[in-house]
């Protein structure tokens, strides 16, 4: 699940706030990057899941600015850690980085909390979109995407009527 950003957008974060959080991740351990992807959904209960395509670009800005290197030693291969430089330039936005994580904290007790049957139904639907050794077909792409839409379609109705009902 992407987007439904605070500001009602599809964004889960301002520009630039990923970088931190995904410094703030590095700070606890070397992680590689569909560890921080899973670690971001699981602190937001499932509200946000970056894309590879997000986060590996970050990464890799994060390096050229000098906030992580690649780990070394015992951790496993592509994974990164945060340098000096990274850890001072949290240091310096501590109060933001506290602020991203607490909302993130948020996120994930509202969705947990208030609608785990709904949870985990979304990580069976993102289990079956995964499962499959071989590439979607065209036809089969198509099949899945109605079914989708079809079930999002369903979703608002239902929304709408329960909106409609507490009006009454």
């Amino acid at each position: 699940m992407g987007g439904g950003g605070r500001h009602g957008g599809g964004r889960f974060f301002d520009h630039g706030e990923l970088r931190h959080v995904v410094l703030a991740l590095l700070s606890e351990q070397p992680r590689h990057g569909y560890d921080i992807i899973r670690e971001i959904e699981q602190r937001t209960g499932g509200a946000y899941s970056p894309s590879p395509g997000v986060i590996y670009p970050t990464l890799q800005l994060l390096q050229d600015v000098g906030h992580t290197v690649p780990a070394t030693g015992d951790v496993a291969r592509n994974s990164y850690q945060i340098t000096p430089e990274g850890r001072a330039f949290l240091d310096q936005n501590s109060a933001l980085v506290g602020d991203i994580l607490s909302r993130m904290k948020q996120a994930g007790r509202s969705q947990a909390s208030a609608y785990p049957v709904i949870v985990a139904a979304v990580d069976s639907l993102k289990s079956a979109l995964r499962s499959g050794t071989e590439p979607w077909s065209d036809a089969e792409a198509r099949n899945v995407a109605a079914a989708i839409d079809t079930a999002a379609e369903r979703i608002r109705a239902l929304r709408d009527g329960s909106s409609q009902a507490s009006k009454k």
